[in-house]
């Protein structure tokens, strides 16, 4: 999950928008197009002219390749049009037009959506649900990661989308400064002590030279990066509708961080989300714990740079991925519903998805086009490529689709950031956090 397209972030924004377009999702579960529990493609006539409309979520150069694939599907289905458009002019915004959209009946087809959003985008009741269509062995739902799967799938089993994006968290290394502390670089067996230690001989105050950083905004960008660390310790997120990353496990988890920044002091603690990427490819800081989206800005600014999995604890280097995805609408139209499940399946087939996904600078969505001529140039492009790919195995659990995860990721979010500047001690964050999103969460 990249918090804009250019990577550097937009967690908070993208939390207002969620804490806003809430009030508009729940206000419009009610009376829906779905609410007769049939299926929205039934009765779906292949041949019917029909008008899709497809927000992409996209930039600019992004946009111009969607709106190019449109084209080629309308080619292949000339009584098929698809009305392609950013829809919104940052993608954090999406989630407020779609909010609005549903209220005025003036919501697309297809939209992109953070996996974050998906469990808000179920209760609107205006998505599809694509459960029986992706099991077609043609689909080839498997082909997919995981956690992608996951991240599309609502708690109640029902898959809303599609995955867009996948990606995950490694360790990104700066190679120069590695080589000027005459220190052996990171490899895919490191603990977090070799990470404590690594850390702490990279920084430099004198030279405002950090050993690593970490995002303090509060942000799901903050909270994100702890879930790695607390699932390594065997800790969950959740049990069932309640938190439990309080436990022991997210405490030890926590407590990691805690010692890098607070008492090594050689953690960047970045407010803003907005600093700590530039500041690494500028040679400033030693390791981030990042993901794909920094390959493009990494190759522009020439940053000599290496990427090995994430440190591990007792030998497990289980990370998180941030997928986002394509949802699927219902007007009450079988041709339209249809038509938006066949262009998905074309949009995020290994021919196509090759000619999008790799093209854009992204990670494949299916394990199969690791065969592919474009998986080949995009590895050659941007080393690390394939580490970032490798890395897709231990990306073994998906955050909560539950509507009540925006809330607690906040609560969490605040509370590692009280932590490492600190101000407060893991336990008591920690369920300060869990007691604050108790409610929220019984309630999604």
């Amino acid at each position: 999950m990249r918090y804009s397209r250019t990577a550097t972030g937009r967690a908070t924004a993208l939390c207002a928008a969620l804490a806003a377009a809430a009030v508009f999702l729940s206000a419009c579960s009610g009376s829906t197009p779905s609410s007769s529990g049939k299926d929205a493609a039934e009765g779906y006539d292949p041949k019917a002219t029909v008008e899709i409309t497809w927000w992409t979520g996209q930039t600019t150069e992004a946009e111009k390749a969607a709106e190019k694939l449109g084209a080629q599907y309308h080619a292949l289905h000339p009584n098929v049009t698809v009305k392609t458009s950013p829809g919104a002019t940052l993608t954090d915004d999406l989630l407020t037009k779609l909010s609005a959209g549903f209220t005025g009946g003036n919501y697309p087809d297809v939209s992109y959506a953070y996996g974050s959003w998906a469990g808000e985008l179920a209760n609107s009741g205006r998505t599809q649900d694509l459960s029986d269509y992706v099991k077609d062995p043609a689909f080839g739902w498997d082909d997919f990661p995981a956690a992608a799967r996951e991240t599309a799938t609502t708690a109640d089993g029902k898959v809303i989308g599609v995955p867009a994006l996948v990606d995950n968290l490694a360790l990104i290394y700066n190679k120069t400064m590695f080589d000027a502390a005459e220190l052996a670089y990171p490899t895919d067996d490191w603990t977090w002590d070799d990470f404590r230690a690594a850390a702490k001989k990279l920084n430099d105050p004198a030279k405002n030279f950090y050993g690593t950083a970490y995002s303090v905004s509060g942000g799901e960008d903050t909270t994100w990066h702890l879930w790695p660390l607390l699932w390594q310790h065997g800790g969950k997120i959740l049990d069932g509708k309640k938190p439990a990353f309080n436990s022991d496990a997210g405490v030890a988890a926590l407590e990691t961080l805690r010692a890098i920044a607070v008492d090594d002091k050689s953690m960047y603690l970045d407010q803003t989300d907005e600093k700590y990427s530039p500041l690494f490819w500028s040679g400033r800081i030693g390791m981030i714990m990042s993901g794909p989206w920094e390959l493009l800005e990494l190759a522009n600014h020439k940053t000599n740079y290496g990427v090995a999995q994430l440190p591990g604890y007792d030998g497990n280097h289980e990370t998180v991925s941030g997928p986002d995805l394509w949802v699927a609408y219902n007007h009450d139209d079988p041709n339209r519903a249809g038509a938006s499940r066949d262009f998905l399946k074309w949009l995020t087939s290994k021919e196509t998805d090759a000619k999008w996904n790799l093209a854009i600078g992204n990670l494949p969505l299916r394990t199969s086009e690791q065969s592919t001529p474009q998986f080949t140039a995009y590895v050659k492009q941007y080393p690390g490529g394939q580490k970032f790919f490798d890395n897709l195995k231990n990306a073994k659990q998906a955050r909560p689709t539950l509507a009540g995860y925006e809330e607690m990721s906040r609560n969490v979010g605040d509370s590692i950031a009280q932590v490492l500047q600190g101000k407060a001690k893991p336990k008591d964050a920690l369920d300060a956090a869990a007691k604050k999103s108790a409610g929220a969460l019984e309630d999604s």
